[in-house]
């Protein structure tokens, strides 16, 4: 087994923009789909919904042999949801409501095999239960995605002392929780928050931190690109299946008038 690397840092670093899939649904057959779609890493959401450990094993084993890479949206800035998350194969970790330099740093810290950080040294699935140690050690420290979710005031309102914060490279702007964390619940994108995410823009580029976030359709995510943003999700699984179930319910209705059939 040669040493641990990260697909989805690989293609960022080589300059290309990624695109993936926010994954809110427990079957690992979501990732089987994103990788025959042809898409770079799915982000598997355990803040919301039902996702456990169990299926963050299957969505990385799904992903195994692939070069799509598998985060996890962890439900709090723990150390043992961290931890356990990176030891059961996610190549990174999505942090939420991220509020302050402070937190950055703990995330930082608990996702490091010391003397970087607090991460302890387990034989789980991302050593290969304890058979490939070396070679996962050896890099993890350098390859493993931190990315804290810019989706509060409070973050955006200390974003370049958090974009300051050493060992960051990269962050998520969730433009739908910081519309409402500014007063907007509700709204995508409400008054002011466009200039928020600019700023943000701005001092991600002084600070060569590279962004995400998330689209919602192909015109929002082109203009994302054209903002600077390097790694997009084009959408979550659940609502994109129910998106297309519902117009592909509305034009089989639509035809059956013409057929002289009843519709319910």
């Amino acid at each position: 087994m040669k040493n641990y690397r990260n697909p989805l840092r690989q293609k960022l670093a080589q300059g290309k923009t990624a695109f993936g899939l926010w994954v809110t649904l427990a079957t690992a057959t979501m990732t089987e789909l994103a990788i025959e779609a042809g898409l770079d890493w799915v982000c598997i959401d355990m803040e919301h919904g039902a996702t456990d450990y169990r299926d963050i094993v299957e969505h990385a084993r799904a992903a195994r042999g692939s070069d799509l890479a598998v985060l996890v949206r962890v439900p709090s800035i723990a150390i043992d949801s961290i931890k356990r998350c990176l030891d059961l194969g996610a190549d990174g970790i999505v942090v939420p409501l991220v509020r302050s330099a402070r937190d950055v740093e703990a995330a930082l810290d608990f996702a490091r095999y010391p003397l970087a950080g607090k991460r302890g040294l387990g034989g789980e699935r991302a050593q290969r239960w304890g058979l490939r140690v070396e070679e996962y050690i050896a890099t993890a420290n350098d390859e493993i995605m931190v990315i804290p979710m810019i989706e509060t005031a409070d973050a955006a309102a200390a974003i370049d002392e958090i974009f300051a914060v050493p060992g960051l490279d990269f962050a998520f702007v969730g433009p739908g929780d910081l519309s409402a964390s500014l007063g907007h619940i509700g709204s995508w994108e409400g008054p002011g928050v466009a200039e928020t995410i600019a700023q943000i823009v701005a001092s991600a580029g002084a600070a060569n931190i590279t962004l995400g976030t998330y689209g919602v359709g192909p015109n929002d995510i082109r203009s994302r690109c054209e903002q600077g943003f390097r790694f997009l999700a084009i959408g979550s699984d659940a609502a994109m299946l129910a998106n297309r179930i519902g117009s592909e319910l509305s034009s089989i209705r639509n035809l059956m008038p013409a057929l002289g059939r009843q519709i319910a």
